[in-house]
């Protein structure tokens, strides 16, 4: 038992905490072991020290970690005509597109969803060549504290990942870089918390990682185990042995889950999909 008194106590770590930052922490785990006693003290709350976290691990993450995988990519082709493609923007409700060529391998440009507008506003005859942003490429080993100044000095959002190869590897954007430090980051197109569970038109479900097991096998007549996991995040979560990436998909009690969004951390959404028959795979990268 402890028999100091609080002055004491509050003494006792203030002595350490100079002693760590007069002789300077010499390597990442010294400063960590400051900071969770920092808040092991109440001098930093939880959602402060993530912060810190997603700071420096940002500095050792490559944009592969975090990209939306090729496959993943909702793109517009360039002859799609509008009354075509128009739905399928509203329906995905990105602000951004790429658009591409003919395949994922020749994009051309980033088309903005707001610059549609024109569409409906001006009676003239549609262009989607004139409207198109130019494409910025980057490589899958660039480091997202490179790829977020370079985002913040030139004012972009969105950049396309290549392999070594050339070939599209996928997308990323300044949200998937921030929400590495922030967590996740809601906005006006993301669902309602009380949409935690949307079918969409081919018969699969979009759903909330925090979703309660037991509501997900009300909506789709399943029967997932919940004596262990109170949520679908955590009853994936186990049946990886991992967090997962964006992108993964791993397939067992005769359904497919496919991670849409996650960040180091969590799992913020899944796509869930009920398979022709009962099968089990191991965890691997959607294919294209």
């Amino acid at each position: 038992m402890d028999d100091s008194s609080p002055q004491q106590q509050k003494a006792s770590w203030l002595e350490r905490l100079t002693h760590f930052l007069l002789r300077e922490p010499e390597n990442r785990g010294e400063l960590i072991e400051v900071l969770h006693s920092a808040f092991e003290r109440h001098l930093l709350d939880s959602d402060a020290l993530a912060m810190i976290e997603g700071v420096l691990n940002v500095g050792d993450m490559q944009v592969r970690d975090v990209m939306v995988p090729r496959a993943q990519m909702d793109v517009i082709d360039i002859d799609t005509p509008p009354s075509e493609f128009i739905p399928y923007v509203i329906e995905t409700a990105h602000s951004r597109f790429p658009v591409v060529d003919g395949d994922k391998d020749n994009v051309i440009g980033i088309l903005l969803a707001k610059d549609l507008l024109r569409y409906y506003a001006l009676d003239a005859d549609f262009n989607m060549r004139d409207m198109l942003r130019p494409v910025v490429f980057i490589p899958e080993a660039k480091r997202l504290n490179v790829l977020l100044k370079e985002f913040r000095i030139n004012r972009n959002h969105m950049a396309i990942v290549v392999d070594e190869y050339g070939g599209v590897a996928g997308l990323v954007t300044i949200e998937d870089v921030i929400e590495q430090i922030v967590g996740d980051i809601e906005d006006e197109y993301d669902d309602d918390e009380e949409d935690s569970i949307v079918p969409d038109r081919r018969g699969r479900w979009r759903v909330k990682g925090d979703t309660e097991i037991a509501d997900l096998n009300a909506a789709l007549e399943a029967r997932f185990a919940d004596d262990t996991f109170d949520t679908v995040a955590g009853l994936v979560i186990d049946q990886f042995g991992r967090v997962p990436k964006r992108g993964e998909t791993i397939a067992f009690e005769g359904y497919q889950f496919q991670v849409l969004r996650a960040d180091s951390r969590r799992v913020h959404s899944l796509l869930v999909e009920r398979l022709p028959e009962r099968q089990t795979r191991m965890p691997d990268e959607v294919e294209d």
